[in-house]
């Protein structure tokens, strides 16, 4: 399988800011060509990589004020396997975070998926999240997690993945986020996905099913949104003022739903 991915963001920056870009492939991806780069007004900006256990790679750097271009591209063959799963994995993704209130919603998961487990929790939990949520961009806030995400009944990809997260984890099923390049995804952007760890490997779900599985790419994982955002800044504040993701892969897959799909 050949993937080619890219992306390209223009910002607007009001000062001295940190800055921390998650855009480029994991570390598990089998690269055979990559260039990222960072320029504010002209001049080049190198950052430094930082990789996290989970095999993310962030890349850190501070920047004045300006306008800043970033590009990265990346040619991909083949698939990968996750990086190897710690003892620490199991317990933080079977825990609550900041937008997978699974507490809150261990009465909603007992009530709907009652005596399930495994593979059998997996499929229904996915069908029972795309039946329950309508995907409408613009409809959810960057604060709202799974709880409020269920009252609306209406979101995005990572509102979808957080209720999925929600529900395993609710049921003792370690769940975790992850941002990936989509082929097939329409429009295109960055996507996100869960996984869920079941039978001593980790399966991707995808609620939305608007782009097939098997050739997605990790880009970061982490517990939820909170780990996975493709940029953090502190100190300033910037704007965002245009964002073009692109993901192609050689052949699109079908993606049957009912599938069990690694991310590779």
């Amino acid at each position: 399988m050949q993937r080619t991915v890219s992306a390209h963001l223009e910002l607007k920056i009001s000062g001295k800011t940190n800055m921390v870009f998650s855009i480029a492939a994991a570390q598990s991806a089998e690269l055979v060509s990559e260039s990222l780069t960072f320029v504010l007004d002209g001049v080049a900006i190198e950052p430094k990589e930082i990789v996290d256990r989970n095999g993310s790679r962030l890349h850190e750097f501070i920047s004045g004020p300006g306008t800043m271009m970033v590009d990265y591209r990346a040619d991909v063959a083949g698939r990968s396997d996750p990086a190897p799963v710690e003892d620490l994995d199991l317990i933080t993704y079977l825990r609550p975070s900041r937008y997978c209130e699974s507490d809150s919603l261990l009465p909603t998961a007992r009530s709907e998926f009652y005596g399930l487990k495994g593979h059998d929790l997996l499929t229904a939990v996915t069908l029972w999240v795309w039946e329950k949520l309508s995907y409408v961009p613009g409809s959810s806030l960057v604060t709202d997690g799974a709880a409020r995400t269920l009252m609306a009944r209406r979101g995005v990809c990572r509102d979808y993945a957080h209720l999925v997260i929600a529900l395993l984890r609710a049921l003792d099923v370690p769940a975790r986020m992850v941002a990936v390049y989509a082929p097939g995804l329409s429009p295109m952007d960055f996507h996100a996905v869960a996984e869920a760890w079941v039978d001593g490997k980790w399966w991707v779900v995808d609620a939305t099913r608007l782009a097939p599985r098997q050739s997605m790419l990790r880009i970061s994982t982490g517990r939820d949104a909170a780990d996975i955002a493709f940029l953090t800044n502190h100190w300033a504040d910037l704007e965002l003022t245009r964002l073009d993701v692109l993901a192609i892969v050689d052949q699109l897959p079908a993606d049957d739903a009912s599938q069990l799909i690694q991310l590779g």
